[in-house]
């Protein structure tokens, strides 16, 4: 902030559409009072508020409050409360509780959270409001909102109600359908009660095999595994299935997960493997992005992927170990700030990783013919899609269909392709065309629905269409903020109010970057 306006940004250092997101002010509130006081000033002004969290790993611009006036609400501060109930088995937390704090907080009471992004440097709240996930079909599926049993948020109030109040939302409110996946809309998230279960272990074997039957095989894996996932490398016609069940915490094993994508990486490896593809790039040399995305697969599944038989190495399958130390990783965001010899891959203080992400959800139903149509089009020139190799695949997580309103609304499979993205955004990227058919089918054709938390603008445009449960969610929505001031023209756009139009910019080279179609 200077002395005018605050300039926010997310973890990636640019927004989608590459513009600045600028707020007049922002708060750190460290209580729940200084969040009521904080709305409060801003309903008595009708200043228009968004919340954000300490690392903002959210793609889209669900934190712009819109136009320059807006106020941000951080909840870098809000984390001291953590409460765990064994008896009850809950824990309670501030909404700016990070996931891996919380992880840690409820093993060390012999508790566990099932089921999590595999990402740790998100907090509770952010990974509520955007539908963050792991992966299951079991019990109630593999997000975590569902495991929600209380919320309380601070809403806008009446001049009678001093402009701002809590509200505390059960499994007996309906509203809690709403909130619990909510894109920051509907408040600020202060407090949340999770159900918890107790500590288990789990038991991983990854195989890399041939794809040649992965539409028949997939949704019988996810029904048979109960954290299973596959990661596909269509231009390698392989994929890794990740074996991953849950097994007695009596079985012998310590084992971790540090996946090496979250891991800290020397930051003049990251440089050198950016400038790498970057010349790929610039040359067109699909080749080169075809061997060096084998040799990074080869060499991941060499060493586990990330994971280790104990807090040193791997030494082979099975993996098995305590819940809490497999689910979730990201130990790149716990170095120093003033480390900048090892950092994660995307820390926009080095010239390193820059990409895109599509992450959209297909139903069960129709995941064994888009599977068929992304082969088919490997078929027809397999380096074509060399460079998701280099992004760790196409990863497939099973998620089941949620009570959340803006949730998963049928058990579906979710894909997530990470891929390059140029410095200069009227570069096209090699072999965009191919991508962007698999982009296109899965919305489209395949009527699949975009994480609220990733994708370009175009995954947004109509998505409000897909969600039968949609007018129930704006009902509550209009309840507890009838002025909209935890919305703007992006989360109008993206819930269907006013038509959409702000989901796509219509602009010179607005389609290179997912802008439009």
């Amino acid at each position: 902030c200077d002395a005018n306006d605050c300039t926010v940004s997310n973890a990636y250092g640019i927004w989608p559409d590459r513009m600045p997101c600028i707020a007049r002010a922002v708060v750190y509130p460290s209580t729940e009072q200084e969040i009521v006081s904080a709305v409060a000033s801003a309903v008595r002004k009708s200043q228009r508020m968004k919340v954000v969290s300490k690392w903002s790993h959210s793609i889209p611009k669900l934190v712009c409050p819109g136009g320059n006036e807006g106020l941000i609400i951080s909840t870098k501060n809000y984390s001291k409360n953590l409460i765990v109930d064994k008896e009850k088995m809950r824990v309670t937390v501030d909404s700016g509780v990070e996931l891996r704090q919380l992880i840690d907080a409820i093993a060390a009471a012999g508790l566990a959270l099932p089921y999590t992004p595999y990402w740790d440097g998100v907090s509770i709240g952010g990974l509520l409001s955007t539908g963050a996930h792991g992966s299951s079909f079991f019990g109630k599926g593999g997000a975590t909102h569902e495991y929600v049993a209380q919320m309380s948020l601070v809403v806008p109030g009446t001049k009678r109600e001093g402009y701002a109040k809590v509200i505390v939302l059960t499994e007996a409110n309906e509203e809690l359908n709403a909130a619990k996946v909510s894109l920051g809309v509907l408040g600020v998230i202060s407090k949340v009660t999770l159900r918890l279960e107790t500590m288990f272990k789990r038991s991983i074997v990854k195989e890399f095999q041939v794809d040649d039957d992965l539409e028949n095989k997939i949704i019988p894996f996810a029904n048979a595994y109960e954290f299973g996932d596959i990661t596909w490398y269509p231009s390698q016609a392989k994929a890794i299935y990740s074996f991953d069940e849950r097994v007695s915490v009596n079985a012998s094993g310590n084992g971790v997960q540090e996946f090496i994508g979250f891991n800290p990486i020397p930051t003049a490896v990251i440089e050198a493997i950016r400038a790498l593809e970057d010349s790929f790039e610039s040359t067109g040399n699909s080749e080169g992005k075809c061997l060096s995305g084998q040799l990074q697969t080869a060499t991941l599944i060499s060493i586990g992927t990330g994971l280790k038989n104990n807090d040193f190495l791997f030494t082979g399958y099975p993996v098995i170990g305590y819940n809490n130390r497999l689910q979730a990783s990201g130990a790149c965001l716990r170095t120093p700030d003033t480390d900048l010899v090892n950092v994660c891959g995307w820390d926009i203080r080095v010239k390193g990783e820059f990409f895109h992400q599509t992450t959209i959800s297909i139903a069960v139903s129709s995941i064994k013919n888009f599977i068929t149509d992304v082969r088919a089009l490997r078929d027809m020139d397999p380096k074509s899609i060399c460079g998701i190799d280099l992004y760790d695949g196409l990863l497939m997580r099973f998620v089941k269909a949620s009570t959340a309103y803006l949730g998963e609304q049928e058990d579906a499979v979710d894909i997530d392709i990470t891929y390059y993205r140029a410095r200069d955004g009227a570069t096209p990227r090699l072999y965009e065309d191919v991508l962007e058919e698999i982009e296109q089918m899965a919305l489209y054709k395949y009527k699949g629905r975009p994480h609220w938390g990733k994708n370009r603008n175009l995954a947004f445009e109509g998505a409000w269409k897909r969600y039968p449960k949609l007018p129930r969610f704006l009902r509550t929505k209009a309840k507890l903020d009838p002025q909209g001031l935890f919305s703007s023209e992006w989360s109008d756009a993206v819930l269907g109010i006013g038509g959409g139009a702000a989901v796509v910019v219509e602009k010179d080279q607005c389609a290179l970057e997912g802008m439009c179609i």
